[in-house]
């Protein structure tokens, strides 16, 4: 473990793919948490979040923060076709098996919840909790097409300054609970210096299968994957200015999952910061129940 905190650890996909990880608190005992991030973002998301739970006072845990293929450190695929989420949630499990992890706490952003409700079809087992940030089995049109257009026609910054900019012009509205140190945290996360200048840390190409979504007729709804976290005790995070998760969903989530918790987050969009106010607390606390009911 080194000085920052984390461990960066890769493994290799089924397909040979080379992809990364962060390690933190690797000797830590009880229930891990692996934390899936959103389509564009990475491992980095996660850092302070990952920080608190790894060193936490009472319950110090062993924590797992994921770049998946074609973002952060992992190598990008030569096949666009695969950044899908059957695959990455694939990838996840190959990497919880050669890091020796069995099962765990899940904390997933936005596409992270879409491979969460995924591997509960196929592995529920690993699963002994499970944190949805701003997803939900129904994801909305017109918020999946502001992202789209976002990424489609987002600048290349030269400095962090002028990235910082952008991303209050673009999000600001949304988010007008974040002070100068999230805005910093937020945007240092989504690039990396390249050649003097910065660049989104992840492959162009990703946006090709986002293109290709047809935002004319309804997306289709996850409820029968939702539905395979029945005997998971769920938090759903929803953002208070969220428009990919619609208040609508979340009470029809409430319905159908009768004991799952729920947090709004105040003065926040798609996706709320996982390490802001009382949400690390509250996130370590619902770990911690889980754990002892299970």
């Amino acid at each position: 473990m080194s000085e920052r905190g984390f461990r960066d650890v890769f493994y290799s996909a089924q397909d040979g793919l080379r992809l990364h990880a962060r390690l933190y608190g690797e000797a830590n005992p009880g229930l891990p948490v692996v934390c899936l991030p959103g389509l564009t973002r990475n491992a980095r998301d996660f850092h302070a979040l990952a920080e608190k739970l790894s060193t936490d006072a009472a319950t110090p845990r062993k924590v797992i923060a994921f770049d998946y293929r074609g973002r952060g450190l992992s190598d990008n695929d030569p096949d666009w076709r695969r950044y899908d989420v059957t695959v990455e949630a694939a990838d996840i499990v190959s990497g919880l098996a050669a890091f020796g992890v069995d099962h765990a706490a899940f904390i997933g952003t936005s596409r992270g919840g879409l491979i969460i409700m995924a591997l509960a079809g196929v592995r529920p087992t690993l699963m002994k909790a499970v944190v949805l940030n701003d997803i939900g089995p129904v994801v909305e049109g017109d918020g999946l097409a502001q992202i789209r257009a976002y990424l489609q026609r987002a600048p290349r910054p030269g400095t962090m300054a002028e990235a910082i900019k952008i991303q209050k012009a673009v999000h600001g509205e949304a988010f007008p609970a974040l002070d100068d140190e999230d805005w910093w945290r937020f945007t240092e996360a989504l690039y990396r210096e390249e050649k003097g200048r910065l660049r989104a840390d992840f492959d162009p190409k990703l946006l090709k299968p986002l293109k290709a979504i047809d935002l004319d007729t309804p997306l289709p709804a996850l409820w029968p994957l939702f539905e395979g976290l029945a005997a998971i005790p769920v938090l759903a995070i929803r953002g208070e200015n969220s428009r990919l998760l619609s208040s609508r969903t979340l009470e029809e989530m409430t319905t159908r999952h009768p004991t799952m918790q729920q947090i709004i987050v105040a003065g926040q969009g798609h996706a709320p910061l996982l390490e802001t106010g009382a949400l690390p607390k509250e996130i370590a606390t619902f770990i911690k129940r889980a754990e002892k009911s299970a």
